[in-house]
């Protein structure tokens, strides 16, 4: 008579069946979780990389705007009409000493009235 020590070949199978598709499964969802998490650090890289462009396109346009103002003519202010007559005065002066001529002294007046 045969004495059977273990579960035999039917059992062994089973057996081994059950720890492949265990394993199987474990593998599985461990790669999925690394893919996850691979996704995410993706998607943080690329959300740290626009927050980084906006910044630097943000700082590119402010320096611009700096030295655009910086070397912009400085906005002057119309004279007041006491400028006027004193700068006039000055021109009538000049002219009447000789110091410039007719033609000159309609020049600067017309610059002065903005004529």
């Amino acid at each position: 008579m045969i004495v059977r020590r273990g579960p035999g070949l039917l059992g062994t199978m089973a057996r081994t069946a059950v720890v492949a598709g265990t394993a199987s499964a474990v593998v599985g969802g461990m790669s999925r979780h690394q893919q996850a998490r691979a996704e995410q650090e993706a998607q943080a890289q690329a959300y740290q990389q626009q927050q980084q462009q906006a910044a630097m396109q943000a700082a590119a346009q402010q320096a611009a705007a700096q030295q655009a103002q910086q070397y912009a003519p400085p906005a002057s202010e119309p004279p007041t009409a006491a400028d006027l007559t004193t700068r006039l005065k000055e021109l009538a002066d000049l002219k009447a000493a000789g110091a410039i001529t007719d033609e000159e002294f309609s020049a600067a007046k017309g610059k002065l009235l903005g004529m």
